[in-house]
């Protein structure tokens, strides 16, 4: 009996701690700290919850990541712990390690890419939910009629004749002084109750299409794979019904009790794309994207946590969904460099997609009528299993496709719209179909100058000229996001002789309203799509025929699906391939496939017609043609002579800070110490100004290393990394090219 009494009262003496990770995003300090947990507390903490905690002299926020009975120093208290349920799981604690590991960044900058606002440990980031009170009746409403006197109280209780609950917000629209009066007998009674920011409603019911032979067949490998770790590379032209695909294998993955997740690149994607999942499975998507706000994002997260929902679509950050039964995972449009992540951490969503998939054990769909070349290779190589759809699913053929020498247009003083192009926008117009103008540039000039001294308008704070926004009159920086009003005179010599070079969206389209004065236009950019909403109401109404022509950047290239577009002009198709990047030309080849693949995707031909001063460059034959064989091969063999991805891996050191002295040395330091531990065959190029050499006034050096076996490398960059740490006037980022 004593030792029973002994072991009951062991929990309430021994004490217990908790390792907190602290949420301030700095290498320094990129550790857990062991904290006590008060008595008071102990029964709520658990792994995965955030807390308060004094950190030095200030309260922070941070996430439990392990309990323990032990401590090897002297402890300060747990002040408060801040969830009801741990908002990371043991799934998503295993992925924030994953993406430290395959980043190098921190641990918190990690788990704070992983959860949405609402959720991450700062004290800022707090988000309420939304709530609608709801009143009802204590008893039989005949007899609590009998209790009430005034007119006013009757009417409010006439309200629950034929419903069984009110909002409140309705009846104080009868008599709010009625309804206090009410509640105060207690003769109603109110509740709480959570609604949802974010609702889709679809009247429409959409049933599975037939799928053709190619279809079928890549929809059976696909749903044989089920419960397997499995890669599929779906290749399919541009219309030949990958979406419908991903529906059925959907379909199958429900009726097994499990959940799919389904990632778009661009968030003008999403309207089409959830129109379609919404009318198939109707009350069971969430949708996670950047055009929602905080609280619509905090709902549509916990709508998943809770397993209310079974179906998410979203851009990036949505590859965190925290889904507990991943039945299969879809990666629409997969060579969208939108997946990867410009910001510390710099993670691929592919990357996280593939460890899910490994976690899962479910199938990973990899879709796009352009893959990248490191997929194919992997395709080649058995790695992935290839998918290919070579025909559009409805019988259309691809359009028609025409390169025009813009250099002949210029001497015929066309040098906006080809006389080829004009002449095909009017003839599309008079028959009452549509056209699409892709121009990859917003704002209206990019370069202004003043013709009687010279001055030209460069943003202070970087090494580039400012673009000019005529719907706002403003001069903006596109890098640190400076902006300038902008008056009619020179500021240096205070002439009226500014001059406007360049050709941007809004210019376009001013051009356009001029040319042809009957079209009706809408223009779809970063701009035009900054308020709430208007990415649908764009994608809507020009579905809905409310315009002939819509132009825009590379957000109208990929995946919209209109069946009336008939012709699709793509203007300075030569822009992109001059950008010093070695995936260039691959980036140019699918940014002008997918534009191209816009039209004609229903029963009317179509036709495309690319505007460019090379007319004979390689690739742009090859989109031409459509020729993604052809390309592949011919862009392989660069990368292999050149020594870039797939055949060899990289990784770019950026080196950043306002003395330009210090992070010169630094990156020059850093060189001497890559060379002495680098493998045979790893290459070292660099210290060099990056292209974009200072941005918002930070100066920037760059390292590539191209390597292929090199087991200590990793181990080498995160020794470098403590290094420079050493040094606060210089930071370094880490970035792993694939």
């Amino acid at each position: 009996m004593q030792l029973f009494s002994i072991c009951s009262i062991l929990p309430l003496v021994m004490k217990m701690y908790a390792d907190v990770l602290v949420e301030i995003r700095s290498k320094h300090i990129d550790k857990t700290f062991t904290y006590h947990i008060p008595d008071s507390l102990k029964d709520d903490v658990c792994v995965g919850k955030r807390v308060l905690v004094l950190f030095g002299r200030q309260e922070v926020e941070g996430y439990v990541l392990s309990l323990k009975d032990k401590a090897d120093i002297e402890t300060k208290d747990l002040l408060a712990i801040l969830d009801d349920e741990p908002v990371l799981n043991e799934e998503m604690l295993e992925l924030g390690k994953f993406l430290q590991e395959k980043t190098l960044s921190s641990l918190s900058s990690c788990y704070s890419t992983i959860l949405p606002k609402a959720l991450k440990a700062s004290k800022k980031s707090h988000i309420n939910k939304k709530e609608q009170i709801y009143i009802k009746l204590t008893g039989e409403i005949d007899e609590l009629l009998s209790q009430v006197t005034t007119a006013s109280q009757k009417d409010v209780l006439l309200l629950f004749k034929e419903n069984m609950e009110v909002l409140k917000s309705k009846a104080n629209q009868v008599s709010a002084s009625a309804v206090k009066t009410l509640l105060k007998k207690g003769i109603l009674v109110e509740e709480a109750r959570e609604v949802y920011r974010y609702n889709l409603s679809y009247k429409e019911k959409e049933h599975a299409k037939t799928l053709n032979e190619e279809q079928q067949n890549a929809y059976e490998k696909i749903v044989h794979s089920l419960g397997k770790n499995e890669i599929f590379l779906l290749h399919g032209v541009t219309g030949s019904g990958k979406t419908e695909i991903y529906l059925q294998v959907i379909e199958e993955v429900l009726k097994i009790g499990k959940e799919a997740l389904v990632l778009v690149p661009e968030i003008s994607l999403t309207p089409q794309l959830v129109e379609r999942f919404a009318k198939r499975f109707p009350d069971d998507l969430a949708v996670l994207h950047s055009g929602l706000s905080d609280g619509e994002k905090y709902d549509e997260w916990r709508k998943i946590l809770r397993g209310e929902v079974h179906i998410c679509i979203g851009a990036r950050s949505a590859s965190f969904a925290p889904f507990k039964n991943l039945g299969i995972l879809i990666m629409d449009e997969e060579h969208s460099e939108s997946y990867k992540q410009e910001n510390q951490p710099r993670y691929h969503a592919l990357d996280v997609l593939k460890k899910r998939s490994e976690t899962y054990h479910c199938p990973l769909i990899l879709g796009s009528a352009t893959p990248t070349l490191d997929s194919m290779a992997r395709a080649g190589k058995k790695i992935y299993t290839y998918l290919p759809l070579k025909k559009r699913a409805n019988e259309a053929i691809l359009p028609d496709c025409i390169l025009v020498d813009m250099a002949e247009e210029v001497k015929a003083r066309h040098p906006i719209i080809s006389r080829e192009l004009e002449c095909a926008i009017i003839e599309k117009i008079n028959k009452k179909e549509q056209i699409m103008l892709l121009l990859n540039r917003r704002g209206h000039s990019t370069t202004i100058t003043c013709s009687n001294c010279g001055f030209t308008y460069r943003c202070p704070h970087c090494e580039i000229s400012l673009t000019y926004h005529k719907s706002s009159k403003n001069l903006r920086c596109h890098y640190c996001g400076y902006t300038k009003y902008i008056d009619d005179f020179c500021p240096n010599c205070h002439e009226k002789s500014l001059n406007y070079y360049g050709l941007g969206t809004e210019k376009l389209e001013e051009y356009l309203e001029n040319v042809f004065p009957t079209a009706r236009i809408v223009r779809m950019d970063r701009d035009s799509t900054a308020n709430k909403g208007m990415h649908e109401k764009i994608t809507t109404d020009f579905q809905n025929h409310k315009y002939d022509i819509l132009l825009g950047t590379q957000m109208i290239s990929k995946g919209l699906d209109f069946p009336d577009v008939t012709l699709v002009g793509i203007l300075d198709a030569d822009a992109s391939l001059q950008i010093p990047d070695y995936k260039s030309n691959e980036n140019t080849y699918a940014l002008l496939s997918q534009a191209s693949g816009r039209a004609g995707r229903g029963s009317k031909k179509g036709l495309v017609i690319i505007q460019t001063f090379q007319p004979e460059n390689y690739i742009l034959q090859c989109v031409k043609n459509h020729t993604y064989a052809k390309f592949y091969q011919y862009e392989m063999n660069i990368r292999k002579t050149l020594k870039y991805p797939p055949f060899y891996y990289l990784i770019l050191l950026t080196f950043k800070g306002r003395d330009y002295s210090a992070v010169s040395t630094e990156s020059n330091k850093a060189k001497d110490f890559l060379e002495k531990n680098k493998a045979k065959e790893t290459i070292i190029l660099g210290p060099t100004t990056a292209n974009m050499f200072l941005v918002n006034g930070v100066y920037h050096f760059e390292i590539l290393i191209k390597y292929r076996f090199d087991d200590k490398l990793i181990n080498t960059i995160k020794e470098l990394d403590e290094l420079v740490l050493l040094n606060k006037k210089v930071t370094m980022d880490i970035d792993f090219h694939y």
